[in-house]
């Protein structure tokens, strides 16, 4: 397989880290809006609701998608491959662990919250589906954070030694 010039390595660095960027700091704008602020009126709760579905849908899944697709790209079209380095796969699996964890429960739960708090005002704090939601979004979307910002950081460090060849 042809493998991307220099210069073509640069331009995907810079797509790749645009959407990681977004991934990131969507995922760290609905953990701080989780757990900051505080509504008074069922309409600022549905506003901050809705405003997180919002961030979930245009900016953290349009991240996600634009990571895993430059990942492919880096995979296939530079000296990186695949699983060559033992902290490239565990970005593989970080990665593909959180788009499957943020599509199933991480999306739902916020989505479900967003409609909740539409229909039921400040009624919704006393709803067992939209409390349930937000301690599952509170725990699993701090996890999620930190599990794509430790992807980040392998990504400098490049902490482990290349994988040993088979014989």
């Amino acid at each position: 397989m042809k493998k991307l010039t220099a210069n073509g390595q640069k331009w995907l660095k810079i797509f790749h880290l645009f959407f990681v960027a977004l991934w990131i700091g969507g995922a760290f704008s609905i953990n701080l809006k989780q757990f900051f602020i505080h509504p008074e009126t069922g309409d600022e709760l549905y506003g901050i609701m809705s405003t997180m579905d919002f961030i979930d849908w245009y900016v953290i899944v349009v991240g996600a998608n634009g990571t895993l697709l430059t990942a492919l790209l880096y995979s296939i079209f530079t000296k990186w491959g695949w699983f060559k380095h033992r902290w490239i796969t565990v970005k593989w699996i970080i990665l593909l662990a959180g788009i499957s964890f943020g599509t199933y429960p991480l999306g739902p739960w916020l989505s479900g919250m967003a409609e909740i708090s539409r229909t039921q005002g400040l009624g919704a704090f006393h709803n067992h589906t939209f409390l349930h939601n937000q301690k599952m979004l509170m725990i699993f979307g701090t996890i999620q954070l930190c599990t794509i910002l430790f992807a980040s950081v392998i990504s400098v460090l490049k902490p482990w030694k290349k994988k040993l060849k088979s014989s």
